[in-house]
């Protein structure tokens, strides 16, 4: 009894972190999952982790509330970073709506439970379809397992005071915005012009109703170039994903002081 106990202390902790890696990742993480699932594919995942490690019996003392702590955080932190990175198509939905005239036309995303914009949402979907077709949730779970590389489960404390910690953070969130500028900025620059000349034509036709004839054309001209510029936003949703597992193994690097 005295043997199984630290085993399953060690099993616990990598249950912790499995699981709160679930709660905040892109595509585990969503509300159409059954919480049952959830469990039962965290419990599963880190019943596999444990038989490929090899590391000694943890005993359940002081420090063990600390670990447990540690690998609810990481795994939080880990997935909120793949979680930060998807809402890029979700701000470059929102550039466009603001263009096209569908911002006032916000939705309940059943993925998420919050409001979205519209084009969000279908770039989000759009995402959905190149992660499951490139086997990027098989890149997901690759991440979490070789977490364990760069951050021991039984190293108590991660390097979240580092400086080099706090430039990632800023360099990550200015390659979210990035990110999402380039994938609206055929759109929104299209119907920029569009409203120049829509502005031009409703000072030399002053009986024409540019108010209404407006929203046709910049929701006309927007899904066209939408679907014109559909395959360089594939590849941008491709290079997104890779982005987000090499953020990932950095970010572990780094909290793990390697």
């Amino acid at each position: 009894m005295t043997e199984i106990i630290p085993k399953l202390s060690v099993l616990l902790l990598i249950i912790v972190r499995v699981s709160a890696f679930f709660v905040s990742v892109p595509f585990f993480s969503y509300r159409t999952i059954p919480a049952q699932l959830k469990i039962a594919l965290a419990v599963l995942f880190s019943w596999m982790i444990y038989y490929t490690m090899n590391i000694e019996a943890i005993p359940i003392d002081g420090d063990y509330i600390l670990l447990v702590l540690k690998e609810a955080i990481i795994g939080l932190v880990l997935g909120l970073t793949a979680y930060l990175i998807t809402t890029a198509v979700q701000m470059a939905g929102g550039f466009i709506d603001f263009e096209m005239g569908f911002a006032m036309a916000n939705v309940i995303d059943p993925q998420t439970g919050v409001n979205t914009p519209l084009m969000g949402q279908f770039f989000n979907f759009l995402l959905l379809f190149v992660l499951l077709a490139i086997n990027g949730h098989h890149l997901i779970l690759d991440g979490i397992y070789y977490s364990y590389q760069f951050m021991p489960i039984n190293q108590l404390f991660p390097n979240f005071g580092d400086v080099d910690f706090a430039e990632f953070v800023m360099k990550l969130i200015v390659t979210v915005f990035a990110i999402a500028f380039q994938m609206s900025a055929p759109i929104v620059a299209t119907l920029f012009l569009v409203t120049i000349a829509l502005g031009i034509t409703a000072k030399t036709v002053p009986q024409l109703n540019i108010f209404v004839i407006g929203f046709a054309v910049k929701i006309a001209v927007g899904l066209l170039v939408l679907i014109v510029s559909m395959g360089v936003l594939i590849e941008v949703m491709e290079k997104l994903i890779e982005i987000m597992i090499l953020s990932m193994r950095d970010l572990m690097r780094l909290l793990g002081g390697a």
